[in-house]
Parts: C-alpha cells; structure tokens; sequence
C-alpha cells in the first residue's frame, strides 16, 4: 500500500479576511501566536502525513521563509506558485506528478481543525472510494457546499453554497477531501477548475463511488473576520486538539514562566507570547492573545482583543473587540477603541 500524500491549499486571496490579509497571506494569519496553517500541517504529521506540497499566490514569500522544507516539523515540504489561481481542483491538477502515486489527501491551508484523517482514510479505502469529502456540522450553511448520503455514506446528492430553499442537511464540506489518482481525468487541463463547482457535480453524475464521512472534530473555517474571531477564543477555550506552545501557568493562561505580572490583572483564557513587556497596572480580559515582543504601557486595558508581534500599546489606552496587526504603534494616551482592526501606519484619533 503506498504512503498517503498531501496537498494543502494556501493560495486562496483572503478576500473575505481583509484588510489583514493585506499584509499577510490567508494561512499566515495567527492563531494563537501561530500560523493557521501550521495546525493543518502538525495534524498532517500527527497521522503519519509527512510528503506534503503546497500552493502558493499571495505573499508566498512569507509562507516558503517561515515553513521552508518543513524539516523543522519533521516533513518534506514542496511549492507549487500559482501565478494566476487555478481555483480548488485546477490547484490540485497542476500537482499531479506529486500525488499520482496513490491514495493522497486534499486540505485547505486556512482552516483550524483536529479531524482524525487516519479515520477518514480508513473509511475511503473500506468503501473502495475513488473521492471522499469530511462533512461537519455548522450552524450557518449558505458558505459551504451540503451533501445528501445514504446510510452507508455514499454521496447521492451535492448542492454548491445553497439556497434556502436547498438546505436540506446542516453537514457542510469542509474541503478536506481523499482521492484516488483517477480523480485527475475529471479536472480540466485548461481552465482553472473548482470541486465544489464542478468536479463533484461531474463524479455524481457520473455515478461514481463517492463519499462523505461524518466528523464531529473541531473544524472552522477561518475565512472571515467572525470566523477569525472565533477561532481565537475556542483555541483558548481548549475546543481543540492543539494548545499554545508556552506554559499554561494558571488555568486558561498561558505566559512564558519568567515573564513577571505583578500588578497586572489576567483574566482566562488569556495568551501572552515571549518577549513581552507589561506594566502594572494593566488588565489583560477574557479572549486576550498577545503576541511575541509586545509593549503594554500602565493603565491599558484590553478585553477579548488580538495583538500580533511587536505592537506597542501606550498609557491608558482600552481596547475592547479589536485585532492589532505586526508593527502597530498606539502612543495617544486615553484612547478606546471597539470592534477596530488596527494595522500599521493606520492614522487614528482620539
């Protein structure tokens, strides 16, 4: 049986999470002080998925520097740059010499998830499937694509992001999918092509063995700005598999063991990252990340807010429901803001 390989997609534009991903590719947004695509690929190595390829558009720079050959992870870390996007299936097509070699797995770079892909493995080659999708259950279901099955899990009906009056299950694809290499002759040569469009509208009326295996995992799509919000506070909330890197020092908080917070008022869940410096009389609230190398002067106060790396937060300053990107510098003493997503260089007022 030849060893399961993998593509993640991390070329996608993150026009739905802009303006942060203005500065950064959608996969390199943080999640708890960590690129959302490292938990694609720390689950990837935890169910023995080491040969792995990923596409590139946006800022790939930022994604090849901090991931490289994936040695680091214990991986073999390849690229394949997209100019031009070749959409979900054309993305996949262009990397056929990679996974042609047999069964291989297909995952999106942006999504945080625990799944156990050795169970959906094992229930793609037990049904002699040639394509597999993992379905979770969500609340709202007009983003995704919806599957009706029969009792055994095969596919008898697909509806691409539906209607109302389509919804006929609350299980949506989550765009991890398991395939055979006879997948290819149903992706277009020249065009940039889509899955959920076309190719599984084309298995299903082709009547093809496909599947959808049900998972209860954790899984959320951190396309949006709501999504990324949410996908912060249950990390925090210990909702998934994978924790924060640092020491958790009390329950619900996470800090390097050094890092001194006399004076500082910590309320769980709540990360700080190395490197940081906060003055006493701060209050970090419920749902707080703070990034590595950040500055938090006397008197800040941040409630359920989001900080990457090396921002600096001046006297006074209260923060309620914000997302502070790399490099910010807030100096103007007695500010609120309140649902704001500040990047560097923003010109603000009082």
């Amino acid at each position: 049986m030849s060893k399961v390989r993998a593509m993640v997609m991390a070329a996608g534009a993150g026009t739905r999470l802009r303006p942060l991903t203005d500065q950064v590719p959608k996969p390199m947004v943080p999640i708890a002080n960590r690129p959302v695509l490292e938990y694609t690929l720390l689950n990837l190595k935890r169910h023995g998925i080491t040969d792995i390829i990923l596409n590139l558009h946006a800022y790939p720079k930022q994604i090849k520097t901090y991931f490289g050959d994936g040695s680091r992870w214990g991986l073999h870390l390849e690229y394949s740059y997209e100019p031009e996007l070749l959409g979900t299936a054309g993305g996949v097509k262009n990397v056929e010499s990679f996974l042609n070699r047999g069964t291989f797995l297909v995952m999106s770079g942006d999504g945080l998830t625990d799944v156990d892909l050795t169970a959906l493995i094992a229930f793609h080659r037990a049904r002699r499937a040639l394509a597999t999708m993992a379905v979770a259950p969500v609340e709202q279901r007009f983003d995704y694509g919806i599957a009706l099955t029969t009792p055994t899990g095969r596919i008898t009906r697909f509806v691409e992001k539906p209607s109302w009056g389509e919804i006929f299950s609350n299980r949506v694809n989550t765009g991890i999918y398991v395939f055979e290499p006879e997948i290819f002759s149903f992706i277009s040569k020249h065009r940039p092509d889509d899955f959920g469009k076309h190719v599984w509208p084309a298995l299903l009326k082709g009547r093809k063995p496909i599947f959808a295996w049900k998972t209860s995992a954790y899984w959320c799509d951190v396309g949006s700005l709501s999504e990324y919000r949410r996908a912060q506070k249950e990390f925090l909330e210990k909702k998934l598999y994978f924790r924060p890197r640092l020491p958790e020092i009390k329950p619900g908080i996470w800090a390097p063991k050094y890092l001194s917070l006399k004076g500082v008022r910590v309320e769980a869940p709540c990360l700080i990252g190395e490197d940081v410096r906060i003055a006493s009389g701060v209050t970090l609230g419920a749902g707080t990340v703070i990034g590595a190398g950040a500055h938090i002067e006397r008197g800040a106060q941040l409630h359920n807010t989001v900080v990457w790396e090396n921002v600096r937060i001046g006297e006074d300053i209260t923060l309620q429901n914000c997302i502070l990107t790399r490099d910010v510098r807030l100096a103007a003493k007695k500010c609120a803001f309140n649902g704001a997503i500040i990047m560097k260089n923003d010109t603000l007022s009082a």
